[in-house]
This record gives structure tokens, C-alpha cells and sequence, in this order.
């Protein structure tokens, strides 16, 4: 009987060290996993805080190069309107953080017009702040998929 008790002692000791090995092993892969996706990850794929490496803001274009019509936009902005769209210098609430975290209401939306689309179409420039300063502004052509940082 001792023999079986020593057995079953032994065995219970192997399998608490296998036990304890799959753990380690576990996390071991779990980190090795977490690490090769941060490495895969498209860049900017991590929200950020600073303008430029915000996840959507993939660079910025200097006012005098943005097409006609957003050049309009962003008189009209300057201007305090009149806008063409009833939607024109509402909220935008920023959802999915491609822009600088602000507080609520910070950002607007302004449809730039597209003469070949029966409806607002795709593009857009996001403006923070004061509204008639248009300081902190964003051009998107993609319907908010990515922006780019308006300049002066």
C-alpha cells in the first residue's frame, strides 16, 4: 500500500507540474500572439491623442490645394454660411476617433458639394472649435474613412 500511495503521490506531483508548465505555456503563446498582431496591425490601427498620428488623419493638405469646391466649403465656413445643405454645421460626434479626442460638440460637419452626385456625396471638411475660425479643420473625400489635416 505504501507503494501505491507513493505512486499516486508521484503521479499527482507530474501532473500538477504539467498542469503548471501548460499555464506557462498558455501565457507564453497568448503574449507571443498579442505581440505579432501589434506588429501586423495596420498602422495607425491604436488610437492616439496627437493630430498627426490620430487614426485617421493620414497627413495634411495646405488649404490652396484643396479642390475648388472644399476651398468654397471653407469660405462658406469662414463666412458663418450660407450653406447648401440643412445638415451643414451640425455636430459631428467623432464615434470612431479618427480625429483628436475633444469634448462633446466640439467638431461640425460641412458637406463639400459634389456637382456630379444627386445627394451630399462622399466629401466632407470637419471643423473643431470656433465655428467661424475654421482653425482645427479636416478634409475627407471618403465619408470619414481618413483625413487630412487642413492647413493654412
Amino acid at each position: 500500500m505504501g507503494s501505491r500511495i507513493l505512486s499516486s503521490q508521484s503521479q499527482r506531483q507530474s501532473h500538477w507540474q504539467s498542469l503548471s508548465l501548460a499555464r506557462s505555456l498558455g501565457r507564453v503563446l497568448a503574449g507571443a500572439a498579442v505581440s505579432i498582431a501589434l506588429t501586423l496591425a495596420p498602422q495607425g490601427a491604436m488610437a492616439r491623442q496627437a493630430p498627426d498620428d490620430v487614426q485617421g488623419v493620414v497627413g495634411t493638405i495646405a488649404a490652396q490645394q484643396l479642390p475648388n469646391e472644399a476651398r468654397q466649403t471653407l469660405e462658406r465656413i469662414e463666412a458663418g454660411g450660407p450653406f447648401p445643405y440643412d445638415k451643414d454645421g451640425s455636430r459631428f460626434g467623432n464615434y470612431e476617433r479618427s480625429l483628436p479626442q475633444q469634448s462633446r460638440g466640439y467638431y461640425r460637419e460641412y458637406t463639400v458639394k459634389n456637382s456630379n452626385s444627386r445627394n451630399r456625396g462622399a466629401k466632407r471638411i470637419v471643423c473643431g472649435g470656433d465655428q467661424r475660425a475654421a482653425n482645427d479643420c479636416y478634409y475627407t473625400e471618403d465619408h470619414y474613412n481618413s483625413f487630412k489635416r487642413i492647413t493654412k
